[in-house]
């Protein structure tokens, strides 16, 4: 089975921030339709703070494949 971004980001989440996974849980679960905005509804939800926030979406950059490539 491969493991999908969202999944390692919930990794990353609870492993590195040690967020509770109940609060990662809270915001899958009421934002399943949307899981690419997890940081910001985590955010939202005061889960995560703005440095926190910060260190996510640097994981998140040094993580994710490129949709496209520059020439």
């Amino acid at each position: 089975m491969k493991t999908t971004l969202l999944q390692k980001l919930v990794c990353f989440l609870k492993d590195e921030l040690a967020l509770p996974a109940a609060s990662i849980d809270l915001a899958v679960r009421h934002h399943s339709d949307t899981p690419h905005l997890l940081p910001i509804i985590l955010w939202q939800y005061g889960l995560v703070t703005l440095k926190q926030l910060d260190l996510i979406f640097d994981w998140l950059e040094a993580t994710s494949e490129p949709y496209f490539h520059l020439k």
